[in-house]
């Protein structure tokens, strides 16, 4: 499994949300881009990143850090927020991001997912943000019906690189992932899968990795700033 440390950008700080609500923000870092690189010393192999007022605006709006990010450092990194047409997917890969994440769009326009995946092949991935099982879309603001079962399904024959799924009622609560609907959502689709939310100690890292189902890895964003969670011993953990 791979640990993905996580850094939420919103007007160009490092932050971390409560639940996804925008208005309880914590600024851990006004570097972005010093914060990527202190995940990177520590030894990580991937970087998650999330334009959160572009997943609001519906178009890059942090894309100032998430440049200096790519340029500062050497490891991968994947990109969501405000990702919403073919333009923008191609501009993200052509300044050297690895892999954009498509969350509003799945749900809004599936024939995008499916076109930019056969062509970038591997460099798109599909997030599913779900609150109760449903997917909610545009920053989490807006609920659907949609179960997010359904939409991971749906993309089987896609070609998507992994499907990032995200408890919003873990996410930022510091009270442990989703385990079992984690699991029952890897279990149900061929794609990788990557757990987001709620992963706050090595405990959580160590019960995803034994949930049973074949996960790609775990997110983590708030545990690791605030010390409960050392990078370098979960990295330990994951690759036991």
């Amino acid at each position: 499994m791979i640990l993905y440390p996580a850094i939420d950008l919103k007007d160009g700080n490092a932050v971390r949300l409560f639940k996804g609500d925008m208005e309880k923000a914590t600024v851990f870092n006004e570097d972005p881009a010093a914060q990527a690189m202190e995940f990177v010393v520590a030894g990580c192999e991937w970087l998650h990143l999330v334009d959160l007022n572009g997943a609001f605006a519906g178009e890059p709006v942090n894309a100032a850090p998430v440049e200096e990010i790519l340029r500062r450092t050497q490891v991968p990194a994947q990109l969501g927020g405000g990702i919403r047409d073919m333009a923008t997917i191609e501009r993200w890969l052509d300044r050297g991001l690895a892999r954009v994440i498509l969350g509003t769009i799945a749900v809004e326009n599936p024939n995008l997912v499916r076109q930019a995946a056969r062509a970038f092949p591997g460099k798109v991935a599909v997030g599913i943000d779900a609150r109760n099982g449903r997917v909610a879309t545009k920053g989490w603001a807006e609920d659907t019906d949609v179960l997010a079962t359904d939409l991971a399904r749906s993309f089987e024959d896609a070609g998507v690189a992994a499907i990032i799924y995200t408890d919003i009622n873990r996410d930022g609560a510091m009270q442990g992932p989703n385990v079992a609907e984690t699991a029952a959502l890897a279990q149900a689709v061929s794609i990788p899968v990557i757990a987001s939310g709620g992963v706050s100690s090595l405990a959580d890292l160590q019960a995803l990795k034994d949930c049973g189902a074949p996960l790609n890895g775990a997110i983590s964003g708030r545990a690791l700033y605030d010390g409960a969670i050392d990078l370098q011993q979960a990295l330990g953990v994951l690759r036991a």
